[in-house]
């Protein structure tokens, strides 16, 4: 049966901590110039419905480095793109492939996958949840300041896709949430209700920084949502992460954007620019947790 990738919670905790120690030695090993074969002449599909920068290049680079290949397929690859059910491609795609990545815009779309795949299937991102960018995000932190748990952490802007992960990853990580948002933003009421007394949403972002340990952030209008550009815009005008913001968590806290991110607008420049900012690493390990991931489930 093979095990999938839909959220963090398709892990056991003690797996997502095996994993963030694993990517940490795919880092090491890498920099040191080590390679790997554990994935030869294995493939990975990635289906694309949202463009992307450091999902395709992550996890490319990740399975050549794995010793295997990805192909990368976008809705005028597929027959998907003209209609063919989702639960047909799953059949097919996974009698020829080793695994399937799937960036797209309904969570529904990857679960129905999933349920006719016979290969591991991995969120590449939907508008529900990036449990990828976690895994880099926890690897990241992890390197820096250490373990976690215990840790608080704020997250400023939209409940988002971005935000509902970090709600799984407090009840997984062990960490406090403190979410700071505009009223009519607020994350799924049911993701926020699951993680009981580890999440909290603080209306002053400002309140939420207070002694905080890590900060985060991301775009105020995601893909999909430009039209709403303007409105969210003066939604989100008091939620920008500033150096006054910075100021009020602890000295030792990080910041970090799941990227690509708009100085002036959720960030300013001076603080995604800062030595506290650690957004360069935490993009650059989405290569060595997601090859973690890989060898986890396709090895």
């Amino acid at each position: 049966m093979a095990r999938h990738f839909l959220t963090l919670l398709d892990l056991t905790a003690g797996e997502l901590r095996d994993l963030i120690a694993r990517a940490g030695e795919l880092k090491q090993e890498h920099r040191q110039g080590r390679t790997s074969q554990i994935l030869h002449q294995k493939v990975l599909a990635m289906i694309f419905d949202k463009s992307s920068t450091r999902t395709r290049v992550s996890f490319q680079a990740g399975m050549t480095q794995l010793g295997g290949a990805a192909m990368f397929l976008s809705p005028n690859d597929t027959q998907l793109g003209r209609g063919e059910p989702i639960e047909d491609t799953a059949r097919v795609l996974s009698r020829m492939v080793d695994g399937v990545m799937i960036r797209t815009f309904a969570h529904e779309t990857v679960e129905t996958f999933a349920a006719h795949s016979d290969v591991p299937v991995i969120n590449g991102l939907t508008d529900l949840y990036h449990p990828c960018q976690l895994l880099a995000d926890m690897q990241t932190y992890f390197e820096h300041r250490g373990d976690i748990r215990g840790r608080t952490v704020a997250w400023i802007g939209d409940g988002n896709n971005m935000c509902h992960s970090y709600i799984n990853a407090a009840r997984q990580f062990d960490f406090k949430l403190r979410i700071a948002c505009p009223e009519g933003y607020e994350p799924d009421a049911g993701i926020l209700a699951a993680a009981g007394d580890r999440c909290a949403i603080v209306r002053d972002p400002m309140a939420a920084a207070e002694g905080v340990d890590l900060v985060v952030t991301d775009v105020w209008a995601s893909m999909g949502q430009e039209q709403e550009q303007k409105q969210r815009e003066k939604a989100f005008a008091g939620y920008q992460v500033t150096p006054a913001l910075m100021a009020r968590a602890d000295k030792e806290a990080l910041f970090m954007h799941c990227l690509p991110a708009h100085r002036g607008e959720e960030v300013a420049a001076e603080v995604i620019d800062a030595p506290d900012s650690v957004v360069w690493d935490e993009a650059e390990n989405r290569l060595h947790a997601q090859k973690a991931l890989l060898e986890f489930l396709m090895a």
